[in-house]
């Protein structure tokens, strides 16, 4: 009991700590291989917007993880969290990563400034136009090409001119109900066989289970009036970019 009254504090103070109706957008920094010792990027924002106007709607990703990135240290699969915020639904259709002045590349064990050319230092603007819905989680991904991002001029200056290839997809789905009377609070668990995935309470009734992976879950439900009996929900079907609704459950006596 112990255990699971752990699992469920988190698990609460994790759901209650985003507001109803986001979606949750995670973005990754990977890289493909390049022929240098290091390439470093220095990372300073990551704004999006969901029109497509490029000069107005931006705004800034609340968590984002500032400063210098080797991305070469990023390969084979490797990646790295560069934001983690929760987001309102809608079409995003522009993402922008701001650089800072700290970018370098070393080369035969010499360290060499990347120049940044003026039309870029606005930040680099990458189209996204997809969806995001509310109770989602999205993983983006940027894909930094390092090979083809830097190049070298004749006197021996290296320019970064940023290649990078986005890929945004759902990561998991929701489940949300509602239970009766809303006047009980109730603990709501999602299981699978007898391990506890995710927990959260119910707010006048309602609930959301946030950040499930696709499959088959059991809900138990867990009133904190003990004159009421606990209660499972079997066979609920989660699918990836969806928030699956139950029927309401309703406390019995």
């Amino acid at each position: 009991m112990l255990t699971i009254g752990s699992f469920l504090f988190y698990a609460c103070s994790k759901d209650n700590s985003a507001a109803a109706g986001k979606a949750r957008l995670q973005v990754y920094l990977t890289d493909g291989p390049g022929n240098y010792d290091e390439v470093v990027i220095d990372v300073q924002d990551i704004k999006i917007n969901y029109s497509t106007d490029s000069t107005d709607g931006w705004q800034s990703l609340s968590n984002v993880k500032t400063g210098a990135f080797d991305i070469l240290k990023l390969v084979n699969g490797k990646d790295t969290l560069l934001g983690d915020a929760e987001l309102n639904s809608g079409k995003i259709e522009q993402i922008r990563l701001i650089l800072g002045p700290n970018n370098y590349v070393k080369v035969d064990g010499q360290t060499i400034p990347l120049q940044t050319p003026s039309a870029q230092q606005s930040g680099l603007k990458l189209n996204i136009h997809q969806d995001v819905n509310a109770g989602v989680t999205y993983k983006l991904l940027l894909d930094f090409d390092a090979a083809r991002s830097i190049v070298q001029t004749g006197n021996g200056k290296y320019i970064l001119k940023p290649v990078i290839r986005t890929s945004l997809q759902a990561v998991g789905g929701s489940i949300q109900g509602y239970v009766l009377p809303d006047s009980v609070r109730t603990a709501v668990f999602a299981l699978q066989g007898t391990d506890t995935i995710a927990g959260t309470y119910t707010s006048g009734g309602s609930f959301m289970l946030k950040e499930l992976n696709a499959g088959t879950y059991t809900l138990a439900f867990s009133p904190s009036d003990t004159t009421y009996k606990s209660q499972t929900k079997t066979g609920v079907a989660v699918t990836t970019n969806t928030v699956t609704t139950v029927d309401t459950v309703r406390l019995v006596q």
